[in-house]
């Protein structure tokens, strides 16, 4: 139960010292909030202190309170630790939506609580309203669809989102770097963070350095089990996989399965990547699914993804996604997740297909 003593006028904002949650920052200010900016630091590096030193120079600038919250233990628990176990059972994780729900917006509810604060924000792209026909809170495609990371957010159910505040939902980039340029502050030019924020050198050399010796020396083989040459250690791959393989082929060939135990790579056609039903674990069950069972509904497998058409099913307890048409877009580790129109309705991680 939430606690009704909360101050909704205090908003705890997640601060990394780019140009998004700045202007999140100020936007909150106008709109008379008590601002407290958090900057959460998951590993002990230069380049984050150089980001929490900018994130306290503009809190300074705004007049707000500011706070580092070392999160190093959970982070490497929750989103690190198990990004290398994804790759070492043959899967392609999504570090960024367990963060998004287990670290980030987990801390920075917690605290809230601690601050007497009813609000927590970011500067995501995403907007949150309340569905008058499902009733409840959902996240919604902002107006920059773009920019959409409702995506990455998917998991934060119903009761969570009723505390979350995106200010930037009914922005564009540009328009957020103008304002920035508008008041004075200096990240207004700041680039967006590329890739993964833990692998700064490549998802490669993470998981070169993380697993080791674990990393062994296979083969690439057709359906048939004939070799047609060697790779690096099936970790290092993904399914899907056409470039960056290291053979001389007379055609192109894609990775079509990773076989983890024999430590083998199996090469295909394109056409056969294609899947038209995936079984989600893990589902979260943001809409009742009786409420949705029947619709045509938009599946997105992947952030970069503009959605298929499907219909979620429930069988023996378990979710699937059928899609209307087969597509090559899945790959098991990757989320799938549900939209009804622009709302964010349900999805689950890719266990395997059909």
């Amino acid at each position: 139960m939430i606690d009704k003593k909360l101050d909704k006028k205090k908003v705890v904002l997640g601060m990394s010292g780019g140009v998004d949650s700045s202007v999140t920052a100020y936007l909150l200010i106008q709109q008379g909030f008590e601002v407290i900016g958090i900057t959460l630091n998951h590993k002990q590096e230069k380049a984050l202190e150089k980001e929490a030193e900018c994130a306290r120079e503009i809190a300074d600038i705004l007049g707000i309170k500011h706070r580092m919250i070392d999160i190093e233990k959970l982070f490497r628990k929750e989103v690190s630790d198990n990004f290398v176990r994804g790759y070492d059972e043959g899967i392609t994780p999504s570090p960024c939506v367990i963060c998004d729900e287990r670290v980030k917006m987990k801390t920075l509810l917690d605290v809230a609580n601690e601050e007497n604060a009813y609000y927590i924000a970011t500067g995501h792209y995403c907007e949150i309203e309340y569905n008058k026909e499902f009733q409840q809170f959902l996240l919604k495609i902002p107006r920059d669809r773009k920019k959409d990371q409702s995506y990455m957010l998917y998991r934060l159910e119903s009761d969570k989102l009723e505390r979350i505040i995106f200010p930037l939902y009914e922005f564009s980039k540009e328009e957020i770097r103008e304002i920035a340029r508008s008041i004075g502050l200096k990240v207004s030019e700041k680039k967006d963070s590329q890739g993964i924020c833990f692998a700064k050198s490549g998802y490669i050399d993470y998981l070169q350095k993380n697993l080791k010796d674990r990393i062994k020396v296979g083969n690439f083989v057709n359906e048939k089990g004939e070799i047609l040459g060697q790779h690096k250690g099936y970790q290092l791959y993904t399914l899907g996989q056409r470039r960056g393989l290291g053979l001389k082929l007379p055609r192109a060939y894609f990775i079509i399965e990773i076989r983890k135990e024999k430590n083998e790579i199996v090469l295909g056609e394109y056409s056969q990547l294609y899947k038209d039903t995936v079984l989600l674990s893990d589902y979260k069950e943001i809409v009742d699914y009786t409420k949705i069972k029947d619709r045509w509904l938009i599946g997105k497998p992947r952030f970069s993804s503009d959605g298929m058409l499907g219909k979620i099913l429930k069988v023996e307890g378990n979710f699937y996604f059928k899609y209307k048409e087969e597509n090559p877009q899945n790959a098991p580790g990757q989320h799938l997740v549900i939209y009804d129109n622009d709302y964010v309705v349900g999805g689950g991680m890719i266990e395997k297909f059909d």
